[in-house]
């Protein structure tokens, strides 16, 4: 495998990479800002949150609209040349901030959050998975979850994978025709000798039946197996991998958001994360 390769830097907390349309869209959470992410590493800001908003997952419905949620007021916003409208409003389901989301092919889309005032410092508690159906209608998917974060659907949509680090698991399930969830599997991915205990954060699948995770706690990047041990390892030197994806020529690039910080409270006027890039033998699959 190759070295790691810097792509781009100057991001407050970079998250949420996607591949669509042969092109890289990630968020930069604390910067407020949907990107696109040229080959030369060139920003281009998607759309631009207001200060006191915080970017979270993003995706896309058939029809084309990007669709990214505002983690602080608990709303999803579909965003298109006119400018961003409101598509989805969470609050009254989910006193706590959202977070990542991902949009199956037929629009509907899977919102994760957390169940405790995250930034605010209170004491972890389960949380919900949210489901939004194209016709606008939402619903809890899945209860007593252990903070929903990296989501990953299979190249068919007929499974989803849920990354819970608060719980240092994965969860799949089988996809109904109308979006439900079913057939629930925990699954524990093994690390290696350096990562006792995996702590999944971003996620993404591969052609193989592979998961790569990224685990910020450990500052490494694992690929998981089909039998659910870690086959390759990526250890970051400095920083902490938050998501993962796919893409590039053949979709064999291993694009990688790098924070240097992991809590609202550690945001500074310098802004100190990256992306980064690694070529992989498995290509990707599904969606992110």
């Amino acid at each position: 495998m190759q070295s790691l390769e810097t792509v781009a830097d100057g991001f407050f907390m970079p998250e949420c990479p996607r591949w669509h349309d042969e092109q890289l869209f990630m968020v930069d959470i604390f910067g407020h800002q949907v990107l696109r992410i040229g080959e030369d590493g060139a920003k281009h800001v998607v759309h631009q949150f207001e200060p006191d908003q915080d970017a979270g997952g993003i995706g896309w419905l058939p029809d084309g609209r990007l669709l990214a949620v505002e983690q602080l007021s608990r709303t999803v916003w579909s965003i298109d040349d006119a400018g961003a409208s409101l598509y989805a409003d969470l609050s009254r389901f989910q006193p706590h901030p959202l977070n990542d989301m991902v949009v199956a092919a037929d629009g509907t889309a899977y919102v994760g959050g957390f169940g405790w005032d995250v930034w605010g410092g209170d004491t972890y508690a389960e949380s919900s998975l949210f489901r939004i159906r194209p016709d606008g209608s939402i619903a809890e998917a899945v209860s007593g979850m252990k903070a929903p974060n990296g989501l990953a659907l299979t190249e068919h949509g007929d499974r989803l994978y849920v990354a819970e680090p608060g719980g240092a698991q994965l969860r799949r399930f089988r996809v109904g025709p109308d979006g439900s969830l079913h057939d629930e599997e925990v699954v524990r991915p093994e690390g290696d000798e350096t990562v006792p205990f995996v702590i999944p954060d971003g996620i993404c699948l591969d052609d193989l039946g592979g998961i790569w995770v990224a685990d910020p706690v450990n500052a490494k990047v694992l690929r998981i197996g089909p039998e659910g041990r870690a086959d390759v390892v990526i250890p970051f030197g400095s920083g902490h991998p938050l998501a993962c994806v796919l893409g590039g020529p053949g979709r064999r690039t291993l694009f990688v958001t790098v924070s240097d910080i992991t809590s609202k409270s550690q945001l500074t006027s310098r802004p100190g994360g990256c992306l980064q890039r690694v070529e992989v033998e498995a290509a990707g699959a599904g969606r992110p």
